[in-house]
């Protein structure tokens, strides 16, 4: 199920503003930075079950559980695996990618829909993760059409950051290539490892847990929601009041931003 209601909480306090169309958003706010996986997807399921066939297949005698899995995942990264970890993964990649392509790993909700608005109010669009640029291709041309990397100025993927996250590396590396300040964009992550990250790098962030990271510690994030909402699945009373609408979009974005500006 999507979402978890009582994850809603906010840093600062926003007043309510009368709803509308969406517009051009204001100067302080230039891109969005997404993470991939668990937040534009929830995707480690997808992942854990790859990582399982790749074990399979090349006969190791390993098979991961939801609680293993959801143990390792707060480490940002696999083990060593006893030096099979070069193989393990090219079997995974090619297992997840085919899962994706597949259609097993929809969008989650809101997603589609804020990345549209951005785009009608003239936001960026960048990634900023630290898994494979063959596995965030998979998932955007899936969820978004052929033509979805178009869509964003940046995609930084692993290859593209010496360091994971916690790291603030790969933030780093799309504010180059954006040149662009932290001050004039947003980042959306689902976990403690990417919101220490993108606050490492400056950065407003939203964050919507996942299952994998719902039990983690957000109390530095600016905003903490279940999701972002939709009009299937719209924010519960508790978080909508938080933003505004019942779907979190550029202009309540905004809104917390300039009244973020006017209290600094």
């Amino acid at each position: 199920m999507e979402g978890h209601p009582g994850l809603a909480r906010s840093r600062d306090s926003v007043a309510q503003c009368p709803q509308g169309e969406a517009q051009e958003a204001p100067s302080t706010l230039k891109a969005l930075i997404f993470d991939v996986d668990g937040t534009l997807a929830d995707t480690e399921e997808a992942h854990r079950c790859a990582f399982n066939e790749a074990f399979q297949q090349l006969g190791l005698p390993w098979n991961w559980s939801k609680p293993k899995y959801a143990h390792l995942l707060p480490a940002a990264g696999v083990p060593t695996l006893m030096g099979r970890i070069e193989a393990i993964h090219r079997a995974k990649t090619l297992n997840y990618t085919r899962m994706v392509l597949a259609g097993e790993v929809p969008l989650r909700d809101g997603v589609e829909r804020l990345i549209d608005d951005a785009a009608r109010s003239h936001v960026r669009l960048c990634i900023a993760t630290t898994t494979t640029f063959a596995n965030v291709e998979a998932l955007l041309r899936t969820g978004l059409g052929p033509k979805a990397l178009d869509r964003f100025a940046v995609v930084g993927a692993g290859g593209n950051a010496a360091r994971k996250k916690p790291a603030a590396d790969i933030y780093e590396y799309v504010l180059r290539q954006l040149d662009a300040s932290p001050q004039e964009c947003v980042a959306i992550e689902d976990s403690a490892n990417g919101l220490r990250a993108a606050k490492a790098a400056g950065l407003y962030t939203i964050v919507t847990p996942s299952f994998w990271t719902r039990t983690e510690d957000f109390s530095d994030a600016d905003l903490v929601l279940p999701s972002l909402g939709s009009a299937l699945r719209p924010l519960m009373p508790g978080a909508a009041a938080l933003v505004g609408n019942t779907m979190l979009g550029i202009r309540e974005i905004c809104r917390r931003l300039d009244a973020l500006r006017e209290c600094g």
